[in-house]
């Protein structure tokens, strides 16, 4: 999986955070998420595809990848 987040599109909600702590997190000045982990490991799938449902602003899209 690859994983990706589009800065300008995010309002700091912090879904993200909450649900997948170990790929996202964010910024102190503004809130806004930022990677942690652009390849996370297959025990963090499920939470990434959460954090992505949840997101209001859908920032967070990802790429299964074969394996």
């Amino acid at each position: 999986m690859k994983v990706r987040v589009d800065e300008d599109k995010c309002v700091a909600a912090g879904q993200c955070v909450a649900l997948a702590p170990d790929v996202f997190d964010q910024r102190d000045i503004d809130g806004v998420v930022f990677l942690l982990d652009e390849h996370p490991p297959p025990d963090q799938f499920d939470n990434v595809r959460r954090a992505a449902a949840a997101c209001p602003a859908l920032a967070i899209g990802f790429e299964e990848e074969a394996t």
